[in-house]
């Protein structure tokens, strides 16, 4: 009989994994709520109508459908299955799909909730999506986002507070970063100068691929699409900016002087820019990109993402500002803007680097070893007080040899084993095991908590 697996592109976390994810998820939420945000959650799955449309052909194909309930074969007419074309055939089976992000049915939620929520409206969300991708290393089908945003206000001091949690959030977690900024408005203008705003989309995609195939390659994808050699041509300049942020902006203010969308977006960037601490971090590095593009359609000004400055594993942290996403849903007028950190990438990273704190190596602090119903009586009740002062803790449940009641302390990483014999119990006392250096130490049974309180 074969083991039991599951499907690919998903994990399971064992009790030290869990540990290590949960100081990810606890470090993150830490500063979501110490800049003013509010959490919510909202059900893994959501109607198709929601879902679709939302992020531009690539990411529509990568949604996950869930089939109907009951016969849904039902809903299908022979020419429907003679057919045999898919994407049509799932429009009337699959009702509803899993969420592909966090954003979309945040604004779904927006819309429907508005009575009940204050604008300007700071949330963050963190809950697992899922990714019909095929799956890579840090990248899987099913992963958690931890995402903040801001609905309601077209404020660009929320893209300025943006940064500076995302660069409070690496710091705790004391990763080196580099942020990336660009803004769609300023790929529009590049578009616009080019003559060729109608493919803004197709560039864009050529453009972000950049940093993996260079000059050569982005050139390359756009003859595949097909793109004139003069467009080409005047692409390239905007490939090839060079300098401090302030130098790129002010050559691209001379090649977009026609756009007046182009300069919209350097002006956006500009006052982001400005309102940043001006010192410069190595640890947390801001640069403009003009060839950042990113591949989600509902973006309309700035966008960010985060990649390692120590590990190459692609982004571990993006997001944006987009204008008219709650307007799909017929609440027009509404602007936000959001970050997203990706949990699953910033573990491997950490992994990689070894930066976990070795406090996590162990979830409980004291094992009371158990040599008999006497001596287990005895033993329970400095048990309970060691839990009422907050130290994690709990008793062998069998009766067995102390040697493998030390070798599970061991396996568990428990630094500190309790144990209490005839002559200990004769005398009042315990003995505490310290298994990081194997020395034990007689004390009074009421020193106990004392002594572990130092």
């Amino acid at each position: 009989m074969s083991k039991p697996s599951i499907p690919k592109g998903t994990r399971d976390f064992l009790p030290s994994e869990m540990l290590r994810r949960n100081y990810i998820f606890d470090t993150i939420k830490e500063q979501f709520r110490l800049f003013g945000y509010e959490q919510i959650e909202t059900p893994s799955q959501e109607l198709m109508s929601t879902l679709m449309g939302k992020y531009g052909e690539e990411g529509d194909r990568l949604v996950f459908r869930i089939l109907d309930s009951g016969n849904w074969l039902s809903k299908l007419s022979d020419e429907d299955i003679l057919e045999r074309n898919v994407a049509h055939l799932t429009t009337k089976v699959a009702e509803k799909g899993l969420r592909y992000d966090l954003t979309v049915p945040f604004a779904r939620f927006v819309v429907q909730h508005k009575s009940e929520i204050s604008l300007p409206f700071k949330r963050y969300q963190i809950q697992p999506v899922w990714r019909a991708d095929r799956p890579q290393k840090g990248r899987y089908r099913e992963f958690y986002q931890c995402d903040a945003d801001v609905v309601g206000t077209d404020s660009l001091l929320m893209e300025v507070e943006f940064v500076e949690l995302a660069k409070a959030i690496f710091s705790k977690l004391q990763l080196k970063v580099v942020m990336l900024l660009n803004n769609r408005k300023i790929l529009a203008g590049i578009a616009e100068s080019i003559g060729i705003p109608e493919r803004l989309t197709e560039m864009t995609v050529a453009m972000d691929k950049f940093d993996k195939v260079g000059l050569e390659g982005v050139i390359e994808e756009l003859k595949k699409c097909e793109f004139k050699e003069g467009c080409i041509t005047a692409l390239k300049p905007f490939l090839l900016l060079e300098g401090d942020n302030e130098a790129q902006l002010s050559q691209l203010e001379v090649l977009l002087k026609a756009s007046s969308i182009g300069l919209e977006g350097i002006q956006e960037m500009r006052f982001i820019l400005s309102h940043l601490p001006q010192e410069v971090e190595e640890a947390f590095e801001v640069r403009f990109d003009s060839r950042l593009a990113r591949g989600l359609g509902y973006y309309t000004g700035t966008i960010m993402e985060i990649k390692s400055h120590e590990v190459e594993i692609g982004s571990i942290s993006g997001g944006g500002r987009y204008d008219n996403l709650t307007g799909i849903f017929g609440e027009k007028g509404l602007s936000g803007v959001g970050i997203s950190f990706g949990a699953e990438r910033i573990y491997d990273v950490l992994e990689k680097l070894d930066r976990f704190p070795k406090e996590l190596e162990g979830s409980c602090q004291v094992l009371f070893a158990n040599l008999g119903e006497e001596e287990t009586q005895y033993l329970l009740p400095l048990l309970r007080n060691l839990r009422e002062k907050g130290i994690s803790c709990m008793v062998y449940p069998d009766c067995a040899k102390l040697k493998k009641q030390l070798s599970f302390a061991d396996n568990r990483k428990i630094p500190y084993v309790v144990i209490a014999g005839s002559s200990e119990m004769s005398e009042g006392k315990v003995t505490l095991k310290n298994m990081t250096t194997g020395v034990q130490e007689a004390l009074a049974k009421e020193r106990l908590v004392e002594q572990w309180m130092k």
